[in-house]
């Protein structure tokens, strides 16, 4: 890619990772297609798009060229990294190295036994949120060496959110016949639930086992706390209780715990 290109080639360019990312949602194509789209918006030396597994609280890589100890980092670590609450919120942007205070870098194991031998100096991390609050995944990208990047690249990385969101979220894109394939239940989810609970709202009920606040079980779940607030409204609704101190002593009853 040339040094200097313009808003309009950069946004031709973001056309593409678009396009890509619809085709990975789809199934038509791989999520690597999208890395590669990515790179004509901006240069980079390694990067990832990695899932978010709810259930074994983890990163999974869908794609990516970081070397295997930084991609093992990604995915059991980070979420545990001083900078991963900085960037994880759904209302702001993605999180560019070059903006992270130096004291937090200091603190950081991620910048300073995994990026730092790596020579890397720039690059952006975004957390992706789906339309209804989850948190899905992230995107990461990684230069070695200082690389002026386009005001127009930094936008369209925020504006492609969406987008690489649906590519990496598991309950997009799925063909109908997978459900037909996968029985009543699949395609019924609430039918054999407790109470009919989702299964969201299962792990929420089991976090008020705990006492936590919506604002702790938000951050254990990577989801908003006014999203929790609406999935504790419909538990409610659902099993006719008055209270969340009531659905705490269901879900005991029910033998419900959260993951550790």
């Amino acid at each position: 890619m040339a040094a200097q290109r313009s808003t309009a080639e950069i946004l031709d360019a973001a056309v593409h990772v678009r396009e890509a990312a619809r085709s990975a949602t789809t199934g038509a194509t791989g999520v690597d297609a999208v890395l590669t789209a990515l790179s004509e918006v901006m240069e980079y030396d390694h990067a990832s798009l990695a899932r978010w597994d709810p259930l074994r609280r983890c990163h999974v890589t869908l794609a990516g060229s970081y070397p295997d100890d930084a991609t093992a980092y990604i995915e059991t670590r980070l979420h545990h990294d001083p900078v991963f609450p900085v960037l994880r919120g759904p209302a702001r942007g993605g999180l560019w190295l070059k903006d992270v205070p130096r004291r937090l870098l200091a603190s950081s194991p991620g910048f300073q036994e995994v990026l730092r031998p790596l020579g890397i100096e720039g690059g952006v991390a975004q957390c992706l949120f789906a339309a209804d609050g989850r948190y899905v995944g992230m995107l990461n990208v990684s230069t070695r060496r200082p690389r002026r990047t386009p005001g127009p690249a930094r936008a369209v990385v925020t504006l492609l959110t969406e987008a690489l969101a649906a590519a990496v979220d598991p309950r997009t894109g799925r063909p109908p016949e997978e459900d037909a394939a996968a029985g009543p239940d699949a395609r019924h989810p609430d039918t054999r639930r407790p109470g009919g609970l989702s299964p969201r709202e299962l792990q929420v009920l089991a976090e008020l086992t705990t006492g936590r606040t919506n604002r702790e079980i938000a951050e254990r779940l990577y989801i908003t706390p006014r999203t929790v607030g609406t999935h504790i409204e419909h538990i409610l609704a659902k099993l006719d209780l008055p209270n969340r101190a009531a659905a705490a002593a269901r879900a005991a009853a029910w033998g419900i715990e959260p993951s550790r």
